[in-house]
């Protein structure tokens, strides 16, 4: 085996999922050029707190309700038909808002824009499920973590400095255009995505409840404490630019930065990190991925605390927020274990819809606590993933002391035999 092979091999790059990184790169770098400015997008077109604060629900909420009928379309579709019409719809999107500078067209907008981010998901872990073995889950979701941040490193100061250029309507349409354009090659690249035909025809109609009572007591206790961590990320989520800019008084260009300085720690303990918990165990590696959440919102507040120091303490922060990563992989990788092979796409579906479902509120909480104060919005974050650390820390404990109860009891059985 020569070194590319091995390379390869190491990475877990099948033919499917290479173009499956291709296509989430080209997608990628034209979505977060101006993405991430969203919010201060619908800021600036006249769109109350509340309208920001629902829109960051809406996001969360269509990724729920997008995720079960994401997952139903693969395992009935296939991957390469399913991919291309997830990004086909997203362009659309794209297209609404960049005709209609009005936050209400952004708001609509995103029902079709989101459909990539949002449909797609269940599709990519059932192809990493499809082509790599089980003991390789971790490093394909890892490699495509990886890949999907590449572009979140750079787009987002590129698309800072156009909006410092022409200002954040006139920069946002821009990175539009360019997500269209590179959105469009996308499809040519999906297209060459070979679906494996399936063992056996799928004759059973999809059923959301059927998927949620297949899911083991592990899964269940994992998506508890997912969710309560993912109240920790939502409530700050749609207001951390807009506190970077109004309250620290950083540029749309250093907000470029610090998301850079994001990334790059994600992508530097991404692998590593997937390569050891695919070897030694998975579950180590999601508490130190809560625990980052967790600190993210309570390092914000430092950086304001201590002005002569501000920028300096938020890249500190958002080395945390990318050190988040740490063992989300390996979180992924648990779900895709915990699933049936063949119905990997809805049972993926239905757990992002419950956890996002739940999720969705703390948009709108978010905004609430902001109005109130940003110091009350922070706090709030930190305390709830606090308790959603604590309680899947437990949860492992449990985990353990059954798995040794069932051990015994299969010894002494094999005593009595």
């Amino acid at each position: 085996m020569n070194g590319f092979a091995r390379l390869g091999n190491f990475f877990g790059l099948k033919r499917n999922l290479v173009v499956l990184l291709i296509a989430i790169f080209v997608i990628g770098a034209g979505e977060e050029l101006w993405m991430r400015f969203v919010p201060k997008f619908l800021q600036v077109l006249g769109a109350s707190v509340f309208v920001i604060g629902l829109y960051d629900a809406l996001r969360t909420l269509l990724g729920a309700l997008y995720a079960y009928p994401g997952g139903v379309i693969v395992d009935l579709w296939g991957h390469r038909r399913a991919f291309l019409t997830f990004n086909i719809v997203s362009i659309a999107g794209y297209a609404l808002v960049l005709l209609v500078p009005h936050w209400g067209a952004v708001i609509v907008g995103m029902f079709l824009f989101l459909s990539w981010s949002c449909f797609s998901l269940p599709a990519t872990f059932s192809l990493v499920a499809a082509a790599l073995e089980a003991n390789r889950h971790s490093m394909g979701i890892g490699v495509q973590s990886v890949i999907k941040r590449l572009p979140i490193m750079v787009a987002p100061f590129f698309g800072g400095l156009l909006i410092d250029r022409f200002g954040v309507i006139g920069g946002v349409r821009i990175a539009l255009v360019i997500s269209i354009v590179l959105s469009g090659a996308a499809i040519f690249v999906q297209r060459q995505i070979r679906d494996e035909p399936k063992e056996e025809p799928g004759t059973e109609r999809p059923n959301f409840w059927q998927s949620l009572r297949e899911f083991n007591s592990p899964m269940r206790r994992l998506l508890l404490s997912d969710i309560l961590i993912r109240f920790c990320e939502r409530i700050p989520y749609a207001w951390v630019v807009i506190f970077a800019m109004d309250y620290i008084g950083v540029s749309a260009k250093q907000v470029g930065v610090l998301t850079s300085v994001e990334m790059l720690a994600a992508i530097l303990c991404i692998i590593p990190a997937s390569h050891y918990a695919d070897r030694y165990g998975r579950e180590p590696f999601v508490i130190v991925t809560f625990i980052m959440f967790t600190l993210f919102p309570i390092s914000l507040l430092i950086s304001h605390a201590f002005p002569a120091y501000s920028f300096a303490l938020l890249v500190v922060a958002f080395i945390v927020r990318g050190f988040k990563e740490f063992g989300d992989t390996s979180r992924k990788a648990l779900i895709i274990g915990y699933c049936e092979p063949a119905r990997c796409g809805q049972m993926v579906g239905a757990y992002y819809l419950v956890r996002d479902l739940i999720v969705s509120v703390a948009a709108i909480l978010g905004a609430y606590l902001w109005s109130v104060n940003p110091n009350v919005n922070f706090l709030g974050a930190t305390a709830l993933g606090i308790v959603g650390t604590i309680f899947y820390i437990r949860t492992i404990r449990e985990q353990r002391e059954e798995a040794l109860e069932d051990m015994k009891e299969e010894i002494s059985r094999r005593r009595f035999r």
